[in-house]
């Protein structure tokens, strides 16, 4: 008894060495004690799951968690850092990323990834190549690639060579008070000779009132406004348009010229609706005798609708011919754009277009122009400036030109999307990113584009 006794004892006075030797390895600050480390670990592989289940919002309260038990948790910050990316807000991304580098030496390569990333989305494009470098020299061959870092820093250095150079840059402003609201606002569709904007946004007032469970907000409804030649204003938007907006998802894609005719996308799977959608379906509508839309019909055609997204719909102006976007191979490319032409008064067999268009990456907000001569789209598998970048290819009949990025006219090293271009008005409109301090929203610009011109190969 007296031996297991001082076996005890000593045992406890050497645990409690080991414990003061190791303090000396930490923070003087660090009071966090192993109990509140286990349950920060913990907290961050249930963010980490949120996270990849799309919710990132939720994800962001766990990692914040984490944080708080425990402050010296470099992966706690960094995933707080990584959701404040998607949610655009960059200059917190850009802080945490960097809390995450010196909280705790062992910190893994892909923090400078992450550092890199967002001093690319706020312009500092010297300290964003520093930072890719540092990644690719504490990273494996295999992690680079999955990562796609060659591409991002490629992106990077192409910015620094075009972004100063001495080309005229169209006037972006903001499309408005009346347009844009604070909430996501993008995806304009024009009519009436450009008269009437639709436009999609996921404000409050969305019918039905649903919240995404995915990402905790709106779901989308399509807005419309009018000009008021008297106050040289736009009206008040709304969304008070007939049987267009349902309590799901919904983006009017586009119009016909006389109005009359209109292709949607719709998704209600995270609805209470009786029949729903398999996923986001391409729909047609079409205006009644009383000028409101009737309700939506489902594309019926395999080779169009699946189980997987299917959007961004852009039509010519015959309606013959119809491009969209979808993701149903997506473990391969991201998402694609296909093209389905009439055959009589149904659709034909929907195709994805060649791959010097489409790429691994992303291609998605595509538009046709009336005549479908050029076809406008975003993409981040080509090179660009960061993110989504706009770029143009010609129709040559038996295939298409190679995209040509419309260069810093138009692109930032921002996410740009949803660009539509309309010469007899001298203007084009585009979703992009306004940086208001450390955070960012999504909203509509209008393009001065009087001196465009169509970039050539």
């Amino acid at each position: 008894m007296v031996k297991v006794l001082f076996i005890s004892v000593v045992t406890f006075f050497m645990m409690n060495a080991a414990a003061r030797a190791n303090t000396e390895f930490l923070p003087p600050d660090s009071t966090t004690n192993i109990v509140d480390k286990s349950a920060a670990v913990l907290m961050v592989d249930e963010g980490k799951t949120l996270y990849l289940e799309g919710k990132v919002k939720m994800a962001l309260n766990k990692f914040r968690e984490a944080s708080v038990k425990d402050p010296n948790n470099w992966k706690a910050q960094y995933w707080i850092g990584k959701c404040h990316y998607i949610l655009n807000n960059y200059g917190y991304s850009l802080k945490y990323a960097q809390l995450a580098s010196t909280v705790d030496e062992k910190f893994d390569a892909e923090v400078y990834l992450l550092i890199a990333e967002s001093y690319h989305r706020l312009g500092k494009l010297d300290s964003a190549m520093m930072n890719y470098d540092l990644c690719m020299q504490n990273i494996s061959a295999s992690r680079m690639k999955t990562l796609r870092v060659e591409q991002m820093k490629m992106n990077c250095h192409y910015a620094q060579q075009h972004l100063d150079t001495n080309v005229t840059k169209a006037v972006r402003r903001s499309a408005g008070d009346q347009i844009n609201s604070g909430y996501d606002e993008y995806n304009v569709v024009v009519a009436d000779s450009g008269k009437t904007i639709y436009f999609t946004s996921r404000r409050s007032n969305t019918t039905g009132g649903g919240l995404n469970p995915d990402d905790e907000l709106y779901f989308e409804d399509t807005y419309r406004v009018s000009w008021d030649a008297a106050e040289s204003n736009w009206s008040d938007a709304s969304n008070d348009l007939g049987k267009l907006n349902s309590d799901g998802f919904d983006a009017l894609n586009y119009i016909s010229p006389d109005g009359l005719y209109g292709v949607m996308t719709l998704n209600t799977t995270a609805t209470e609706a009786k029949q729903t959608t398999r996923g986001s379906d391409l729909c047609e509508l079409k205006k009644n005798s009383k000028d409101t839309w009737n309700t939506p019909k489902v594309i019926k055609n395999k080779t169009i609708n699946t189980s997987f997204f299917e959007g961004s719909a852009t039509l010519t102006a015959d309606g013959s011919t119809m491009y969209f976007v979808t993701d149903r191979k997506g473990e391969k490319s991201s998402t694609d754009i296909y093209v389905v032409e009439k055959v009589g008064k149904a659709w034909g067999v929907a195709k994805p277009l060649p791959f010097n268009v489409n790429t691994t990456g992303r291609e998605t907000t595509p538009y046709i122009t009336p005549d479908g001569r050029y076809l406008f789209f975003s993409s981040d598998g080509h090179t660009g400036f960061g993110g989504l970048d706009i770029f143009v290819c010609e129709n040559l009949g038996d295939g298409w030109s190679d995209p040509v990025n419309l260069g810093p006219m138009v692109n930032t090293v921002n996410n740009d999307s949803h660009f539509t271009y309309f010469p007899e008005l001298k203007k084009g409109y585009i979703s992009g990113i306004q940086i208001l301090g450390n955070k960012a929203s999504l909203d509509i610009f209008e393009l001065d584009l009087s001196d465009f011109v169509l970039p050539k190969n």
